[in-house]
């Protein structure tokens, strides 16, 4: 449809909320938008004084029909961009790429005796949450220091119940053994308040109230008492000490954004109780205007479950901005606002979180040349038909003939992409054998749905010298997958020499290219060489990690199913109810008999057989 086709469609457009959708002469949407004004936003895209920044420029160049969805309010229409968002993920909106899973801290204070938790998700359950934070590493590491500070419980109740004596953490001071009575459920309690109004930042009141009662207990002369509250009041102060006060108030998120003409970075600061906790760069593509992408990032972001502050601050504003408060607060459960702060110590907030967005942006463009270079010299060298973006590598395990296993690893540009590793288990498969297990392995990856799902990487690795490669040519011919994708081995090196030097001599990584005998020696400092070694030591790393968990299940599966009388759904209900070996050889014969299937008889003999497998020497 020609522009002023289009501008003609569109005055017809209603002046009410919608959605619209942009689509190109294929039928192929483009772009989705949210109006309060249907007519008038979508004219403002065919005026005279069109933008003429780049992607709105591409953009509309290609638009050939455009759509529209009444709604009956501003909210109805952002749910409904979100929707179809999500369901067509249109090359014009903002795709968040490389977007990061928030974890959190739980506590269920409905619970006898509450524990922190690591989470991942929010569900609306009346347990409390905190956070959020950039990975699970730093969410452990909070919660140590938390444990460090409140000996509160580290397991769950039932375990911890069944043990006869209180576990280590209580030995060395970081569990308060509520489980063996060891802490009244009073004094528990206090605890728990403490590390709550320490996650919330209210570091002042927790002191003033740890000082009042250790004088309170010293003056009663409860020494030990006095002496607990003594020592989390040293660790409050140790802890305190390497935090920075940033603001005044409660909870916020800041928000910053830079942008070339292709690709956006958004900076996510995170203040808790007035300090700051921690950050985020994600990075996107897409998005027309900065208000758009800050409008897009804030219904991603938080619709995935990340915890909502009780205010945002944002470096533009946004013409959504209400629908937007409306829509947070209805996830939240209370209110929450967005707001541009123009100064004060919340404006300096938003400014050092867009210097933070533009140096990840710098550092990400950069990066991505030094990739660039390094994917075109492997082509050069390697004599590849395409650019290898995307590289796939596969590995063998095995250990004595048994437990053999194979690992998929898949880069993109030079990153691992996790969505798409796989494992394999190698069934009826007797000794050594390389083409047949390969056969296994990729007869999985190329198999039509795969292939459909995933299409072909631009170049495959795998792990050996060319006995390796002769065997996943051979498997591949089979497939019909010969000439279909690029292939290559990568083979480690060796220590060379007879042993008597006291020297360490290695030979060189090889890569061993299909119908060439010598091998391709890159040089072993190139960053073409880091990348292949990098790929194959994943794609290793991820088999022996699977190799190590299959051991371990078969040896815990063994000794529970040696034992007459144990079958598999009486091994299911043990590990359930007592968690594992240890568990199970640490509850008494009546707790045993209380699951339905094992009589007292048997559990005696479990109690035996598992008291005489721990005292036999390994």
């Amino acid at each position: 449809m020609a522009v002023m086709e289009l501008r003609e469609t569109i005055r017809n457009f209603p002046a009410t909320p919608g959605v619209y959708q942009m689509f190109d002469a294929d039928g192929t949407l483009l772009y989705v938008g949210k109006a309060r004004n249907l007519r008038q936003r979508v004219r403002n895209y065919f005026g005279p004084s069109n933008d003429s920044r780049p992607q709105i420029r591409f953009l509309m160049a290609r638009v050939a029909e455009v759509r529209f969805t009444v709604t009956d309010t501003e909210k109805e229409a952002l749910l409904l961009e979100n929707t179809l968002i999500k369901q067509h993920q249109p090359r014009y909106n903002l795709s968040l790429k490389d977007d990061k899973t928030f974890f959190s801290l739980r506590i269920d204070l409905h619970e006898r005796f509450p524990r922190f938790t690591v989470v991942r998700k929010i569900p609306r359950d009346g347990a409390r949450y905190f956070g959020p934070y950039v990975s699970a590493t730093a969410a452990r590491e909070v919660l140590r220091q938390l444990q460090r500070m409140f000996p509160l419980r580290h397991y769950p109740l039932k375990n911890c119940m069944n043990r006869s004596r209180p576990c280590l953490y209580h030995q060395i001071g970081q569990c308060s053994a509520p489980c063996h009575h060891r802490i009244t459920p009073e004094e528990y309690a206090v605890l728990v308040e403490g590390a709550i109004l320490f996650l919330e930042g209210k570091s002042r009141d927790l002191v003033t109230g740890f000082r009042l009662r250790m004088k309170q207990a010293a003056e009663a002369m409860r020494y030990e008492e006095a002496a607990r509250w003594r020592n989390l009041l040293q660790a409050l102060d140790t802890t305190l000490e390497r935090q920075k006060v940033v603001s005044r108030g409660g909870d916020s998120d800041v928000l910053g954004l830079a942008r070339d003409d292709e690709r956006l970075a958004v900076a996510l600061l995170f203040v808790r109780g007035g300090t700051l906790s921690g950050s985020s760069v994600l990075h996107g593509l897409g998005a027309l205007e900065d208000a758009d992408a800050l409008s897009g990032f804030i219904q991603q972001h938080y619709a995935q479950g990340a915890g909502i502050p009780d205010e945002l601050l944002l470096p533009a504003d946004l013409t959504d901005r209400t629908t937007l408060e409306e829509w947070l607060g209805d996830l939240k459960g209370r209110k929450v606002q967005l707001h541009r702060p123009q100064r004060g110590e919340k404006a300096a907030l938003v400014e050092l979180a867009v210097r933070n967005a533009q140096a990840a942006l710098q550092e990400k463009g950069a990066r991505e040349r030094s990739t660039a270079t390094t994917l075109k010299e492997l082509q050069q060298r390697l004599l590849l038909p395409a650019l290898p973006r995307r590289i796939e590598c596969y590995d063998i395990s095995t250990l004595q003939g048994r437990h053999s296993v194979g690992s998929g690893v898949a880069f993109l540009d030079g990153e691992p992409d996790k969505g798409r590793y796989r494992r394999y288990r190698i069934r009826d498969i007797a000794g050594q054998d390389d083409f047949a297990m390969l056969q296994q392995v990729f007869s999985r990856r190329f198999s039509p749905q795969r292939m459909e799902e995933w299409g072909l990487p631009d170049l495959v690795v795998v792990d050996g010298g060319i006995g390796q490669l002769n065997s996943t040519l051979a498997v591949l011919e089979e497939l019909g997958m010969t000439g279909r994708c690029a292939v290559v081995s990568l083979a480690k090196s060796r220590v060379q020499g007879d042993g008597k030097d006291s020297r360490v001599v290695r030979s060189e990584e090889r890569v061993f290219l299909p119908g060439r005998r010598n091998p391709v020696k890159l040089r072993q400092d190139s960053a073409p060489l880091k990348l292949l070694a990098a790929i194959r030591d994943e794609a290793h790393r991820f088999a022996i990690g699977y190799h190590r968990t299959l051991r371990d299940r078969e040896a815990l599966h063994s000794t529970l199913r040696d034992i007459p009388g144990v079958g598999p759904r009486r091994e299911r209900l043990l590990l359930a109810r007592f968690g594992s070996l240890t568990g199970i050889g640490q509850a008494t014969a009546d707790e045993l008999a209380q699951l339905p299937g094992i009589s007292l008889e048997l559990a005696r003999d479990l109690k035996r057989r598992l008291a005489a497998d721990s005292a036999t020497p390994s």
